[in-house]
């Protein structure tokens, strides 16, 4: 049956699949839930036609650019289920808008944000049901945009598809927040200035993978990139932004094009400076960062995205010099900034105006 809301077609599905029991073990990005978000862009017409449908496999021409040329961009996102049964969502105007930023940098037409936050507040509404109620489990949020005109040459396309998709997943640290071993990475290259770095883009995270192949060989879990010229300033992790204490002054490298503005960061970096801490942005050399830790002045180092929300890192393997922070222990900047963000997104805790945002019933 189909029914229209707020001009979104939404067709609902009849044949619901088995939703996640409570206590289920899930892991990310395994399932998927009942329906999608998806909406059509062509030259002529722009963006139209959104709707919401049952979850399904979709279309593409063998010659889709998407598949020869890279033209793609994502965001990721969540769902929270509250201890009060209110379903929020954590500043999700932030990822249409940085969506937008990496549409323009891959030459992909804007979309309008404002039906995107409608859209993804009806989709979680109608697959509410999907969203975990065991503790610190949520509904992953995954929009994206492909490029889908027939031809092969290398083109902006004409053609485009919006779509958002989810899937509920469990807690990042199964066994509770603990530090995560890094490799720092000089002789791969993710990104450059002027490059995609800044966009969240498929291609950014292909070019990772090599890299992220070796440090797993040599039992880290992730690489810290350097920067593509000089391979000499930190730039992140391959899913995190990073920031490291030292001393009494919280550092982070700045947005130089080359690194994903992560809304994670942003919100770390808004919290601290509310809570009185000293932040700073600017370009830190892998250098400066051991010469920190041989004076003693290397307090913390964490990284920060939607996935583990603080990531604190216990390791760091430069070259041939290793690195143990903190007694390879969280310290006590990561334990506040993840009990007040984590706190913020299920709604135990207060956050500043505008950062959790209810999703509304239809």
């Amino acid at each position: 049956m189909e029914v229209y809301m707020h001009n979104i077609i939404v067709t609902r599905t009849t044949n619901a699949q088995k939703k996640p029991e409570k206590g289920e073990k899930l892991p990310f990005g395994a399932c998927f839930s009942d329906h999608m978000f998806i909406m059509d862009y062509d030259a002529a017409l722009g963006w139209h036609s959104p709707r919401i449908v049952p979850y399904a496999p979709i279309s593409l021409d063998p010659a889709a650019m998407c598949l020869h040329y890279g033209q793609e961009v994502f965001e990721g996102m969540k769902a929270y289920r509250a201890e009060d049964g209110r379903l929020l969502l954590f500043r999700p105007e932030e990822n249409f808008r940085r969506l937008n930023r990496s549409n323009e940098r891959i030459c992909i037409p804007y979309i309008d944000e404002a039906l995107c936050l409608e859209a993804l507040n009806q989709l979680v509404d109608i697959d509410q049901d999907w969203i975990p109620d065991s503790p610190d489990s949520s509904l992953y949020i995954r929009p994206f945009i492909v490029a889908t005109e027939a031809r092969l040459g290398v083109k902006p396309s004409d053609s485009y598809l919006f779509m958002i998709i989810t899937s509920p997943s469990g807690p990042y640290y199964e066994q509770g927040i603990k530090p995560v071993k890094i490799y720092v990475e000089s002789l791969y290259v993710r990104a450059v200035r002027g490059g995609t770095g800044m966009a969240k883009a498929g291609g950014n995270y292909a070019s990772s993978l090599k890299a992220q192949m070796e440090a797993h060989k040599l039992g880290y879990s992730q690489v810290l990139w350097l920067d593509g010229i000089e391979r000499k300033y930190v730039e992140e992790v391959g899913a995190m932004n990073i920031f490291f204490v030292i001393g009494d002054e919280v550092l982070t490298p700045e947005l130089s094009g080359s690194i994903l503005d992560g809304i994670t960061r942003k919100s770390v970096i808004e919290l601290l400076r509310l809570n009185g801490y000293t932040v700073t942005e600017r370009r830190v050399s892998i250098e400066d960062i051991a010469q920190a830790y041989d004076d003693g002045l290397l307090r913390e180092v964490f990284g920060t995205g939607t996935a583990a929300v603080i990531s604190p890192v216990g390791e760091l393997r430069w070259n041939y010099k290793t690195m143990i922070i903190n007694n390879g222990e969280i310290g006590a900047v990561s334990r506040f900034l993840y009990d007040e963000l984590t706190g913020i997104q299920w709604g135990r805790r207060q956050g500043p105006e505008g950062w959790s945002v209810e999703v509304q019933s239809n």
